[in-house]
């Protein structure tokens, strides 16, 4: 099952985690560390503004940098795997404006406990 990264913010069309990201991923990062066979796939998701490839490449890019944080702060790189895929898996009507913000959204899915 997934799990959605709720706090998790980028700026908009950017994949560089802003401050306030920080409370979630300290939790992820207490989890992984509270679980050591834990191995995770950190997913990225967009709504469908622009381009699809604009998107796919965002999306993967945005999964990256929080897989980047977590090993910056000690979770082995072999525990974990990302993916992008664009608007591909929406959660919520993408006509609407809050429909789009939950759209854009991190998960994360354990593979291996």
């Amino acid at each position: 099952s997934k799990v959605v990264l709720a706090n998790i913010f980028f700026a908009s069309g950017k994949s560089s985690l802003k401050p306030e990201s920080k409370t979630e991923l300290e939790n992820l990062i207490r989890l992984m560390n509270d679980s050591p066979k834990l191995k995770l796939e950190i997913s990225g998701h967009t709504d469908n503004t622009g381009s699809k490839s604009v998107n796919q490449r965002l999306s993967k890019a945005r999964a990256k940098a929080v897989v980047n944080y977590l090993v910056k702060h000690g979770i082995s790189a072999d525990r974990l795997t990302y993916k992008g895929y664009g608007a591909s898996q929406p959660v919520a009507d993408n006509s609407t404006k809050e429909g789009r913000q939950k759209n854009r959204r991190t998960e994360f899915k354990v593979i291996a406990k």
